[in-house]
């Protein structure tokens, strides 16, 4: 059977770049086993063939209406599959779906018959919001990175914007490329309902938010977008811990300092 990525170099490099990415949580530490999932929006990249191909699967329940995601496809990481394997063999972990007109359904098109992960109604809720807003964002990633979890297990870094501010002044380029900061979600049972209404929440401020004890959960333009803020935040995490580690509380940039940054880059607090 051809792959649905066959002459579709748009589609290729989109499932190329989720590829990538999954390498990049792999080789960080953040994708243990199969840790981790990706859902990107490529209704964009779809053409007329793709719209009259048959389903591999029979019509799976959603667990929510969706309204604004009729008709729309994505790129899902399979359920129990892992990131260092989707890195290698995308669409054999991975798989693509469509939403029904029903809008509380969905359907595996291709490549195989690779059930995505659990928690793809919590991405899926996000995506739904993204087309209704028109913000543009294509990309959610959850994964987790090691120095980030650490201080979330930190009770006196969860309250609003104390990481936030706290990671910002480590490095200037972290407000630079994550200008919104972090989200706190308090501990909700991996893949809950009440996970993702909180999730969904501080995605209205946040563009990354971290979930205590967990990991983050990321919306970007794209899957490297999305990446690319957890990365800047992960590096600040590191240097913190790293200060702390030689025995010291680390400056950290002044309030001055980080005037002239946001002014001079034009960033939006």
């Amino acid at each position: 059977m051809k792959s649905i990525l066959e002459n579709r170099p748009a589609l290729t490099a989109e499932v190329e770049k989720i590829a990538e990415v999954a390498g990049y949580l792999w080789n960080n530490g953040w994708a243990e086993r199969n840790g981790g999932n990706i859902t990107v929006n490529i209704t964009d990249l779809v053409d007329d063939d793709i719209r009259r191909m048959p389903a591999i699967s029979e019509p799976i329940a959603i667990g929510e209406q969706l309204p604004h995601l009729k008709g729309a496809y994505f790129f899902c990481k399979g359920t129990g599959k892992r990131m260092r394997d989707l890195a290698r063999h995308p669409m054999d972990n991975g798989s693509v779906i469509r939403i029904l007109d029903d809008c509380e359904h969905y359907e595996i098109i291709a490549d195989n018959a690779v059930m995505p992960t659990s928690e793809l109604p919590s991405h899926l809720l996000v995506h739904d919001r993204q087309v209704a807003t028109g913000s543009g964002y294509k990309a959610t990633l959850h994964t987790h990175p090691i120095e980030l979890v650490a201080m979330s297990h930190c009770r006196k870094f969860l309250g609003k914007d104390v990481l936030t501010r706290l990671l910002w002044i480590m490095i200037p380029e972290t407000k630079a490329f994550c200008p919104l900061g972090l989200g706190i979600v308090p501990y909700e049972l991996p893949g809950s309902v009440e996970l993702a209404q909180a999730t969904l929440k501080e995605l209205e401020d946040y563009d990354v938010v971290m979930w205590e004890k967990h990991g983050v959960f990321a919306k970007g333009k794209d899957i490297m977008d999305a990446f690319d803020q957890v990365d800047v935040l992960s590096k600040s995490a590191k240097i913190y811990i790293d200060a702390r580690c030689m025995g010291f509380e680390p400056e950290g940039m002044s309030d001055d300092q980080m005037k002239e940054m946001t002014k001079a880059f034009n960033l939006p607090r």
